[in-house]
C-alpha cells in the first residue's frame, strides 16, 4: 500500500494511493497514519477496506507529511560508503546517531525555509524506515517484523550549524521545514528489498545525487536493531538512515549551498518523489 496525508497544515487526511491514481479517504478507517494506525493491525484495518468504496480526495490538495504524529525523528550519519569516502571522512565502526527535531518535518512539496544566519544549507536525499512495531532490544533476524513502511525524506543540513558552532550535529539538522518526509509511507510488501533502491537528487534540474540504497554500510535491519539496543523505538518513530555522495559540501574543488530561490526535485525508486522551493526567512 502507498498511504499519504492530504490536506492543509494542521487538518491532514489519512488516504489510500489507489491503483486508479486516485486519493482515497481513510477517515472513516482510521483517525490518522500515526501510532496505532501504523501497527500490523491498525495496517491490517486498512488493508481490508475496500478503496473503491471509499471516498474520492481533490487530487489537487496539499500532501502532508506522510506520517501524522512522529515521537523520534533519528538520524543516522556517514551511512554510505561513497559518502564517507567524499567528505574525508574514515568508515565508522558502529553507526553514527544523531536526532533531528520533529519541528523539522513538513510536507514533501512545502517551502524549505533557509534559517536566519544560514551559511552553508545543503541536501540530503535518504531512505526512510517508519516503525509500526515497538522495538526494544531487538535481534536483525527480526527488525524487519517491527517496519510499517518506507519513505523519502530530504535530510536538509546547515553545515555551518553542524560542524563549526560546536557540540553535536542536532543544530545543524533541525531547522524548521529541515525535514520533508513523504509523499508516500509505502508498505514492505511493495519494497521487497530496501537495500536495492535507486536514488536521486537534483538542484535546479541539475543532478547532483545518484546514488543506491546499496551502497549504506549499515542496513535497514541492523539499523534497526542497532538503535533498539539504546532506546525503544515506537510506531510512527521515523529513522533516516543516511545519503549518497553528491551533497553540496562534497562538490570539488569548492562547495555548493543552498540559496533562496532555487527548486530540488528527489526521489527514492517506488516511493515517490518530493519538490521543495527555498526561501528565506523572514522575521
Amino acid at each position: 500500500m502507498k498511504l499519504l496525508r492530504v490536506g492543509a497544515k494542521g487538518a491532514e487526511k489519512p488516504a489510500l494511493l489507489h491503483s486508479d491514481g486516485t486519493y482515497r479517504d481513510l477517515s472513516s478507517v482510521v483517525p490518522d497514519l500515526k501510532g496505532e494506525a501504523l501497527t500490523p493491525a491498525g495496517l491490517a484495518k486498512i488493508r481490508a477496506a475496500d478503496p473503491a468504496k471509499l471516498p474520492v480526495l481533490d487530487a489537487k490538495l496539499r500532501i502532508g507529511p506522510c506520517v501524522g504524529f512522529v515521537g523520534k525523528f533519528i538520524c543516522v550519519g556517514l551511512n554510505y560508503a561513497d559518502h564517507a569516502a567524499e567528505t574525508g571522512a574514515a568508515i565508522p565502526a558502529e553507526p553514527i546517531l544523531f536526532q533531528k527535531a520533529t519541528s523539522a518535518i513538513i510536507g514533501p512539496n512545502d517551502d524549505v525555509i533557509l534559517p536566519r544566519n544560514t551559511k552553508k544549507p545543503d541536501w540530503e536525499v535518504e531512505l526512510g524506515i517508519v516503525i509500526g512495531k515497538e522495538a526494544r532490544y531487538v535481534d536483525d533476524k527480526d527488525a524487519l517484523d517491527h517496519v510499517a513502511g518506507y519513505c523519502v525524506v530530504n535530510d536538509l543540513s546547515e553545515r555551518h550549524f553542524q560542524t563549526e558552532r560546536g557540540g553535536q550535529w542536532t543544530k545543524g539538522k533541525s531547522a524548521d521545514t529541515f525535514g520533508p518526509i513523504g509523499p508516500w509511507l509505502v508498505t514492505p510488501d511493495e519494497v521487497p528489498d530496501p537495500q536495492n533502491l535507486a536514488m536521486w537528487l537534483e538542484v535546479d534540474g541539475h543532478r547532483y545525487q545518484n546514488g543506491s540504497t546499496r551502497t549504506m554500510i549499515f542496513g535497514v535491519r541492523h539499523l534497526v536493531s542497532y538503535i533498539s539496543q539504546f532506546m525503544s523505538l515506537q510506531p510512527g518513530d521515523v529513522i533516516s538512515t543516511g545519503t549518497p555522495p553528491g551533497v553540496g559540501m562534497g562538490i570539488k574543488p569548492e562547495p555548493i549551498w543552498l540559496k533562496p530561490g532555487q527548486t530540488m526535485h528527489l526521489g527514492i525508486a517506488g516511493l515517490g518523489e518530493q519538490t521543495q522551493r527555498t526561501v528565506a526567512y523572514q522575521g
